[in-house]
C-alpha cells in the first residue's frame, strides 16, 4: 500500500515530465509547495519501493510501476472533474480542488461506473486527455498560445487548471477548449498578445497566454 502523499508525488512527477524525462528536486518542491528536504525524503521512500529512479543531484524519473500509479490517479482525477461538471453542475473552475480530494479514495468499480455514465470520455472539462483504463494516453501535439504568430488562427486544446481565478476569467471571455482564436498582434519585448475571440478583442499577458495550449486550424 502506498499513501495519498506518495500518489500526489507520483502524479506531480508525471505532470512535470510527461513520463519521458528527468525532473529536479527543486521543480518538484515548487509544484508541491514544500521544501527540497521534504522532497528528497519522499523520493528516497519512492525509490525504495521501486516507483522512481532517483540519484541525488541527477534528477528523478518514474519507473514503469510509478508511471502506472500516476496515470491511474490522473484518470480518477479527470473523470471526477468531468462528472462533477456534467452531472453535479459544478463550474469548470470548481472541479479541480474537489477532484484533488476525491481522486485517492474512489474504488475501481466506481471509476468504471463514472466512465460508463459519461460515455467513456476522452477529455476532461479543461481539455486534458483522460488516461484509458490501461493507462494509455494519446500524445499531445499542442503549443502555447504565447508562441503563436501574428495573424495565425488557432484552436484551444486545453488550459492549465490550477488557478480558479484564471479559469473564471477565461470563461468570461469565451476562451474554452475547441474555441477558435485569431492572433491579431503581439507587442515586442515580451509585451502583451492581442487576440480576437467570437468577434471580440482581448489583451492577454504573457503569464496568461502561457496557460493556454492551442493547435493550428
Amino acid at each position: 500500500m502506498i499513501s495519498r502523499a506518495m500518489e500526489d508525488y507520483l502524479k506531480a512527477i508525471y505532470l512535470l515530465t510527461r513520463g519521458t524525462s528527468k525532473v529536479t528536486t527543486s521543480q518538484i518542491a515548487g509544484r508541491m509547495g514544500c521544501s527540497a528536504a521534504s522532497v528528497t525524503n519522499m523520493l528516497q521512500k519512492l525509490a525504495n519501493l521501486k516507483l522512481v529512479s532517483y540519484r541525488p543531484y541527477q534528477g528523478v524519473t518514474l519507473t514503469r510501476s510509478g508511471s502506472k500509479i500516476a496515470l491511474e490517479v490522473l484518470r480518477h482525477h479527470r473523470l471526477l472533474e468531468l462528472y462533477l461538471q456534467e452531472v453535479l453542475g459544478y463550474s469548470w473552475d470548481e472541479v479541480h480542488e474537489e477532484a484533488e480530494r476525491l481522486e485517492h479514495v474512489i474504488s475501481e468499480e466506481l471509476e468504471e461506473r463514472i466512465a460508463r455514465a459519461l460515455g467513456h470520455p476522452t477529455h476532461d472539462p479543461h481539455g486534458h486527455p483522460i488516461p484509458g483504463p490501461e493507462g494509455e494516453l494519446p500524445a499531445e501535439a499542442s503549443s502555447l498560445l504565447w508562441d503563436a504568430d501574428s495573424g495565425q488562427r488557432v484552436k484551444v486544446s486545453r488550459v492549465d487548471d490550477e488557478s480558479p481565478e484564471v479559469l473564471r476569467y477565461l470563461a468570461s471571455i469565451g476562451v474554452l477548449p475547441r474555441t477558435e482564436i485569431r492572433i491579431l498582434r503581439k507587442a515586442p519585448f515580451n509585451g502583451p498578445i492581442h487576440i480576437r475571440v467570437a468577434g471580440n478583442e482581448y489583451t492577454l499577458s504573457e503569464q496568461l497566454a502561457r496557460q493556454i495550449h492551442v493547435t493550428k486550424t
